[in-house]
């Protein structure tokens, strides 16, 4: 079932922004924002999700109980995303928030805190008691939302993500 949100904000330059779950022809336009964050920042492509082969199929990903990627539209065009997943490995009750990318124009607009936001209530309503979250240096502006959303520094990763690259993790109890 797909959930529409249209959010009414005064500070935002657009006509129409909506929040809603991922749909499968969602797929192409989410790996291209993906890949295009990743080559903005310069950020290492294997060992993360840019190479990953589930980062073409985001749908069927999402489709997994217990898990959900919030999908931001603005004026009907997707322009990034946010998530709850069930990753293999976490301790009992934890999920990882994943898959937080937002195309450069869509940035300071606060779409990327509703996204983060609408994940972090997801996952309570889920059952989970905690988040955790892998990331890289180069993005070092996510990690400070992350830590004013209550995220706080781990000193090693959590489960099999796959994502061998990543040096940053976090987690936040909920």
């Amino acid at each position: 079932m797909v959930e529409l949100i249209n959010i009414t904000n005064p500070n935002l330059s657009v006509r129409d922004l909506s929040i809603r779950e991922i749909i499968q022809e969602d797929n192409r336009a989410l790996a291209k924002i993906i890949r295009s964050v990743f080559e903005e920042h310069d950020a290492p492509r294997e060992g993360t999700v840019y190479s990953d082969p589930t980062t073409d199929n985001l749908f069927e990903l999402f489709s997994r109980p217990k898990s959900v990627l919030w999908v931001a539209e603005i004026d009907g065009a997707v322009v990034g995303c946010c998530g709850v997943y069930p990753t293999e490995g976490l301790p009992q009750g934890c999920a990882e928030l994943v898959k937080f990318y937002l195309n450069s124009n869509a940035r300071g607009k606060g779409i990327g805190k509703d996204l983060m936001e609408r994940s972090i209530n997801s996952a309570k309503e889920m059952g989970y008691r905690s988040l955790y979250i892998e990331s890289l240096p180069q993005y070092s502006r996510a990690i400070a939302i992350y830590e004013k959303q209550g995220f706080r520094m781990i000193d090693r990763q959590l489960g099999k993500s796959g994502h061998s690259t990543c040096n940053v993790w976090m987690i936040k109890p909920l």
